[in-house]
């Protein structure tokens, strides 16, 4: 199963996610993104992508469940896996806790948002408000246990190891460009936080 999972979670942020964070970086949004899958077959429920250029608050995971709830009758939150392009803000983790969902993977980390992505916000918020350093959130708690998919890529077997890094990789070549053209078009934009 969690060959499985770990290949079905880089399907979606590759196929469902990605195109929608194109969409969004085009209109100015930062680049991250979300989905919600059913638990026990993987199938997509839906996906989003940032619009803070409409709502500083609508961050991509805030947005995709502000579309969840949007849908005619949405499944419980308990029997959906909730899959996130960078690692919650805790304006995000919030939603994701307030939400009642008991997990969440993400793609990359806070440290990647500020090193590779130049959005530092996520670590200084921790930071100053919490007095939280790098990583000093509890990633297992009795709301939620929280996964990231570089973990889950490594503890894979060959072959699939080199497969799943080979996407991974992928994945992050079209991440970069996307950081590069936000980057050069945020000064543009109204998000408070850029």
């Amino acid at each position: 199963m969690a060959s499985a999972l770990t290949s079905r979670l880089l399907d979606v942020i590759e196929h469902d996610v990605l195109p929608l964070t194109e969409h969004a970086v085009a209109d100015g949004n930062k680049v991250f993104g979300a989905a919600l899958l059913h638990k026990s077959d993987l199938s997509l429920v839906i996906a989003g992508a940032n619009d803070e250029t409409a709502n500083p608050l609508w961050h991509g995971e805030i947005n995709t469940l502000r579309r969840f709830y949007e849908l005619p009758e949405p499944p419980s939150t308990r029997d959906l896996v909730f899959l996130t392009t960078h690692e919650p803000c805790t304006l995000c983790m919030s939603a994701i806790t307030w939400a009642g969902f008991d997990n969440y993977y993400y793609f990359y980390s806070h440290e990647d948002s500020r090193d590779t992505f130049a959005i530092p916000h996520d670590l200084v918020i921790l930071k100053e408000v919490f007095g939280l350093d790098p990583g000093g959130y509890r990633r297992t708690n009795d709301f939620w246990t929280a996964y990231a998919i570089g973990d889950l890529i490594d503890e894979e077997p060959e072959p699939s190891r080199t497969r799943l890094r080979g996407q991974r990789d992928l994945i992050r070549s079209r991440y970069d460009a996307l950081s590069m053209r936000y980057q050069k078009a945020k000064a543009d934009n109204s998000i408070p936080l850029s």
